[in-house]
């Protein structure tokens, strides 16, 4: 009790800082320009640019966009063991990711500025501000357990580290935090994540657990070994105290039913905006699901409209005071990782200004547009939460490709799903994913009209585990991994077909 009222104390006093950044955001992205761009002077990145480019270059403002093709070569300097060359001093750590869209691994730089002040800043104004949202909260008495990803710390000749972001995190979390952290470190850092699946399971079973971390689709899984160990039909009976699951990494909606079943008591769903370059967003309200841009933590954010973008060529970049409400933005960001105005390749789109909340639309690189249609991930997600609510069904995962008719001009889309279980009725469901995405989306409504340009949507159903398979042959399974939910092209889906047959 005594260490909770501490926690509860501590935690409580960071909503001034809170508070300050959700009424004053412009002031508080002022200073971190300002922060982020004397920072940026001590850089060779910086200096390189000016001995190109002379005057041009004179502020964090006037760098040109960038994306991991043109930091690559500072940072495998960086890995080289160069100081100074991104951010001020050595960047030891760099965190491993792999894009939905491609097989490319990224290693993102991660200082120990950027842990301090974006990542573990972040996290905990989220606990802060669930305090508040619920006084009187007790998390601080149980267990947290972290899902995250899998892989080890991999150290270089250089004397630099490679891994997992949560690994990363985990490595460097302070002992407050650590004591209530479970698996123990040795079953998180492992590797082979059907191994560590399984070991975590098992460590975890006898624990009290009040909060869960981790992406839906992994989380899952863990929740279902769990079952499967204990022998208990829901969580709440291997965890009476389990109150708070913060999810992120991906669009809750289609695994609310999965999670509801599995926990099988009403708790708090809280999501959290993060990945390997940093943590931008948080869910301030449990009665909405908008996320609060969280701009006094390092990252300085720029918006590119979708209807502008133009990968690093783009030239309409706008600041946070320029945005407008119901728009598409590719998301930029500077941050004291030592990534500067790099386009990361998720887009969002501001539901409220004051105070600035937005929503994750999607990906720069991921939508679906064959016939003219600008689907968006988002508006797939929602046409599957809502025909879910109507028509009961279980999605293990999905992915949409375009087709084409080899008698006509006509294609269409082609979904290929696996479910953990099917609709009672097929067709139905069929019909109404097609009704429901014209809702969403007026251009596939409108192309769909009398099967002119848009035919009707084709339906794959896959064996369970395909999808699992494809990510295991990929090397992806655990983290940050998932499924690409829509492509322009077909070599995923012929791949699926493939392990299929």
């Amino acid at each position: 009790m005594a260490f909770n009222a501490v926690f509860a104390w501590f935690i409580g006093k960071r909503m001034s800082r809170v508070n300050f950044y959700r009424d004053n955001p412009i002031a508080a992205q002022r200073s971190v320009y300002e922060y982020l761009q004397y920072q940026l002077q001590q850089s060779f990145f910086y200096k390189d640019l000016q001995a190109v480019k002379g005057d041009q270059i004179s502020s964090l403002s006037s760098i040109p966009l960038q994306d991991y093709g043109t930091l690559k070569p500072y940072i495998e300097r960086a890995m080289s063991g160069e100081e100074n060359i991104l951010w001020p001093g050595e960047t030891k750590w760099f965190a491993q990711s792999s894009g939905t869209t491609t097989n490319r691994k990224k290693l993102i730089p991660v200082t120990l500025q950027s842990l301090e002040e974006n990542h573990y800043a972040n996290g905990k104004d989220l606990l802060a501000q669930y305090y508040a949202n619920l006084p009187n909260r007790k998390l601080f008495n149980a267990k947290h357990l972290i899902v995250g990803g899998s892989g080890e710390i991999q150290k270089e000749d250089s004397g630099v580290f490679i891994g997992d972001l949560s690994a990363i995190i985990i490595n460097h979390l302070p002992w407050w935090t650590e004591m209530r952290r479970t698996p123990a470190k040795e079953i998180a850092l492992q590797g082979n994540w059907e191994v560590k699946l399984d070991q975590m399971a098992k460590a975890v079973v006898e624990e009290n657990v009040c909060i869960i971390a981790g992406m839906p689709s992994w989380t899952s899984l863990l929740l279902k070994k769990i079952l499967e160990t204990s022998g208990k039909k829901t969580i709440a009976e291997v965890w009476p105290n389990l109150e708070l699951y913060i999810h992120g990494g991906m669009n809750f909606g289609p695994y609310r039913k999965t999670f509801d079943e599995l926990i099988g008591k009403k708790i708090n769903f809280v999501e959290s905006y993060n990945s390997s370059e940093g943590y931008f967003g948080m869910q301030d309200r449990l009665d909405a699901s908008d996320l609060l841009l969280m701009t006094q933590s390092d990252v300085y954010f720029e918006f590119i409209p979708m209807t502008h973008f133009n990968g690093v060529n783009s030239t309409n970049v706008l600041s946070l005071e320029e945005i407008s409400l119901n728009t598409d933005y590719a998301l930029v960001i500077s941050t004291s990782a030592g990534i500067w105005r790099y386009i990361i390749g998720d887009t969002i789109r501001f539901t409220s200004e004051k105070p600035y909340r937005f929503i994750v639309t999607g990906r720069t690189t991921q939508y679906l547009n064959a016939f003219g249609e600008k689907v968006l991930i988002y508006q797939v997600e929602k046409t599957i939460e809502k025909v879910n609510a109507s028509i009961p069904f279980h999605i293990t995962d999905y992915t949409i490709a375009p087709y084409f008719s080899e008698n006509s001009s006509v294609g269409g889309h082609e979904w290929f799903i696996e479910f953990e279980t099917l609709p009672n009725n097929i067709k139905e469901f069929e019909e109404a994913i097609d009704r429901q995405l014209k809702i969403e989306n007026v251009d596939y409504e409108a192309k769909r009209f009398e099967n002119l340009n848009i035919g009707k949507p084709k339906f794959h159903y896959l064996p369970k585990g395909t999808f699992h398979h494809w990510l295991k042959n990929h090397q992806r399974l655990g983290g940050q991994h998932k499924i690409p939910r829509l492509t322009e092209g077909r070599e995923l889906v012929e791949q699926l077909l493939t392990l299929e047959r």
